[in-house]
């Protein structure tokens, strides 16, 4: 095996190793948001990015980018939010072809109830992480990374 072939071995343990870490987060966060509140991760992604666009609109492109989704599924995931109450859809006023969406009061109650939630079995998991040998470097790094800004 040459350099260029480890190298690329490295790169393939290190994605490894995140999906691994992914995995193990989003396992536990989906049963327990699920089970709490009725949220899986990715509405509770999307309600956490409008909750923090500070009385901002969100384009739908924007959400696909934040939830990781394509825009066809983007767009199915707004309307099933839309439907419970928790998001709603707003004409641009420049464009009308730009749709935006923001919280409904609805929704930003349930994304006050749900962030514990989240955020307590996000430690938890990663401390599970921080627990398991190939994990830990990874969960370090997390860690390690500066605090946002803002």
């Amino acid at each position: 095996m040459g350099i260029a072939d480890d190298a690329i071995e490295v790169r393939a343990q290190g994605w490894r190793t995140l999906a691994a870490l992914h995995g193990l987060i989003e396992t536990a966060l989906e049963r327990e948001l699920t089970s709490r509140h009725q949220l899986s991760v990715v509405e509770f992604t999307v309600l956490d990015a409008l909750s923090r666009q500070d009385g901002w609109h969100m384009r739908i492109s924007q959400l696909a980018r934040a939830a990781a989704l394509s825009p066809s599924a983007t767009t199915r995931l707004v309307n099933r939010l839309e439907d419970r109450g928790l998001l709603r859809r707003v004409l641009c006023a420049d464009d009308r072809r730009g749709i935006y969406t923001e919280l409904t009061p609805a929704g930003s109650k349930l994304h006050k109830a749900a962030r514990p939630t989240h955020d307590r079995v996000l430690e938890e998991a990663l401390t599970v992480g921080e627990d398991t040998p190939e994990l830990a470097p990874l969960v370090d790094a997390l860690h390690r990374l500066p605090a946002p800004v803002g």
